[in-house]
């Protein structure tokens, strides 16, 4: 049986098959524009606003706008970001330790808010519009932004003049680099990025932490908890009981992940032998022809954290099953490289699968292989991918090892009685970080 929940209105079935989000190519030369008619802000008739769906390579959906009034010749170009909001938060804490860290490529979407602690300086977020700069844009945005109108102040308020003169000899001094210094980038829609020049290896200088939005910040990025407890409430009343509906495949309208087009995503409860159970999710688009499946755990976090350490020696380890969950760090100590939970989300493998997957994703990622990659990280990247390729081929040794704080991973035993030989289970108490990362710290389970 098929339970299948329709949106508000059907699909229109002239929609051509074509993405929503559409790259920009030299085979459409002519790409597909809306057109409104709307308020021209200098002279009070009427405009055109041509509205342009479209996607910037290794970053996101937005939507050009591009406006021109014929009575007066006033026009006007803006972006918007179109992109869909990260389930959680992030906060980017990197520390500049040598001139190329200025270099550093960075993400900031409308949210994010920049904060250099030495200088209790913060750019709050909301105040600047999204963009793809650098650490040292960001310091020279800042600088130019306080000296624009420095001429008028330095007459009418000298005093405040000289104080802001003096900051921003402070700014000009991390511009140069004179002292190391940290920089902290906390966005609530979790679409900022902080280039890493050292991957696919750890970044030891950036520390990465998502965090769980609080009510106050999903209501300034439009999100409602009263929406979430409408579709639980069926299920909390016992209008579809999990007994009844594990099995079963459930289907609901989605968005594309990589098109944002109208799709629709299966959903279905099973259970893991000697685990628990798992909903797995899994979205295919007609538009685009993107595929991808995700794992959550079907049960709550765990009271302990848990940290599974495989051997790979032969064919019998790559065969295990796996399931790393969406909270789940993954590391490989032989090749010095980690792997933070957003990166593969959460899956259901084995462990030749896995491997394959963190392969294939470095790969086929144009975000290293562009044209403004240098040749030192192509490189770097390829003798990695050749290292992965021959732990696949089992011409090498070498020790998976996922970290869940939720405690809801697994890899499979060889053994009926416990752990075998070459896999190890440790469980451990999470640190207050790790609560904080997971939204424990802020729950209220007694007397509410």
């Amino acid at each position: 049986m098929i339970f299948k929940m329709t949106a508000a209105g059907d699909h229109n079935e002239n929609v051509q098959n074509k993405p929503l989000f559409r790259n920009l190519t030299a085979d459409e030369p002519n790409p597909e524009t809306t057109m409104i008619e709307s308020l021209c802000m200098n002279c009070q008739k009427n405009g055109v606003t041509k509205l342009l769906l479209t996607k910037i390579p290794h970053y996101k959906e937005v939507v050009l706008m591009s406006f021109f009034c014929e009575h007066c010749g006033f026009q006007n170009n803006e972006i918007q970001d179109a992109g869909k909001i990260a389930e959680k938060g992030v906060k980017i804490t990197l520390t500049v330790t040598k001139t190329k860290d200025l270099n550093r490529q960075v993400v900031k979407s409308d949210y994010t808010s920049v904060k250099i602690p030495h200088l209790d300086f913060e750019i709050p977020a909301g105040s600047q519009k999204g963009e793809v700069t650098t650490v040292e844009g960001i310091i020279e945005r800042s600088i130019a932004g306080l000296e624009q109108d420095q001429i008028k102040r330095r007459k009418e308020n000298p005093e405040i003049a000289t104080q802001i003169d003096a900051f921003i000899e402070k700014l000009r001094s991390l511009k140069e680099f004179r002292e190391q210094f940290t920089i902290i980038f906390e966005d609530i829609s979790g679409n900022c990025h902080v280039e890493n020049p050292l991957m696919p290896l750890k970044d030891s200088n950036c520390e990465v932490i998502y965090f769980k939005r609080t009510t106050e910040q999903n209501h300034a990025l439009g999100i409602y908890e009263e929406n979430e407890d409408n579709l639980l409430k069926p299920i909390e009343e016992g209008e579809f009981p999990l007994e009844e509906i594990e099995g079963e495949v459930l289907m609901f309208p989605t968005n594309c992940p990589e098109c944002n087009s109208p799709c629709e995503t299966n959903m279905k409860m099973t259970k893991i032998p000697h685990f628990k159970e798992v909903v797995i999710m899994a979205t295919s688009c007609e538009f685009c022809g993107h595929r991808t499946n995700e794992v959550k755990s079907g049960a709550g976090i765990e009271p302990q954290g848990v940290k599974l350490e495989v051997k790979i020696t032969g064919k019998e380890d790559f065969s295990r099953d796996i399931l790393k969950s969406d909270t789940c760090h993954m590391e490989i100590p032989e090749l010095e490289v980690e792997v933070g939970p957003t990166t593969l989300g959460g899956r259901f493998s084995t462990v030749e699968g896995i491997i394959a997957a963190i392969k294939d994703q470095l790969a086929n990622s144009t975000t290293f292989l562009g044209d403004s990659s240098d040749k030192e990280t192509v490189n770097r990247l390829d003798r990695f991918i050749l290292d992965l390729e021959t732990i696949l081929q089992g011409n090498k040794a070498a020790t998976l090892i996922l970290d869940d704080p939720a405690g809801n991973s697994y890899i499979q035993s060889l053994s009926d009685d416990g752990p075998d030989d070459r896999l190890k289970i440790t469980k451990y108490d999470r640190t207050f970080e790790q609560n904080e990362e997971l939204g424990i710290n802020d729950m209220k389970v007694e007397n509410y």
